[in-house]
């Protein structure tokens, strides 16, 4: 298995976060799983852009839907993190896993109700104090998850 964990984006809608995450995902050794639909094309400048000129190294894999994804990837139950801003968990509490999957909603969306009800137990959330504030960008989430999942792994 290569790299340290997976970042998975589920639906993604804008190139300039997915073209970011990869370049997070590069600067530490993970890799990035795009499930479709995408709100873009991979080959479009602002993917391209976000991720400068680091994107032809980023390890990219891409699945037309979720089940591809599972029937492919045969993730283990405890190695699946999902995050929405409705978890009672925060990632603090989240016991990270070397080669676990990091997964990650669209932006307009989140997760998938179904996902979230199926692995309730799975999801956590960054912690969000002012009440104004509706979401994280998805870039900046991905990459604060990111870096407590390196930060709990490297430890071990």
């Amino acid at each position: 298995m290569s790299g340290r964990f997976k970042i998975v984006l589920v639906a993604p809608e804008i190139p300039g976060n997915t073209g970011s995450i990869g370049r997070t995902c590069l600067a530490l050794d993970a890799e990035l799983i795009l499930i479709k639909p995408y709100g873009f094309d991979l080959s479009e400048k602002a993917v391209r852009r976000a991720g400068l000129d680091y994107w032809k190294y980023v390890k990219i894999k891409e699945f037309e839907s979720w089940e591809e994804f599972m029937n492919s990837e045969k993730p283990l139950f405890d190695h699946m993190y999902f995050m929405t801003k409705n978890a009672e968990t925060t990632i603090f509490d989240a016991k990270f896993k070397r080669h676990g999957y990091l997964v990650f909603g669209s932006e307009t969306q989140g997760l998938p109700p179904e996902l979230l009800e199926k692995y309730q137990d799975r999801s956590f959330s960054l912690p969000m104090y002012d009440r104004n504030i509706r979401s994280l960008n998805l870039s900046n989430a991905a990459t604060a998850v990111a870096y407590e999942a390196l930060r709990q792994i490297e430890l071990l």
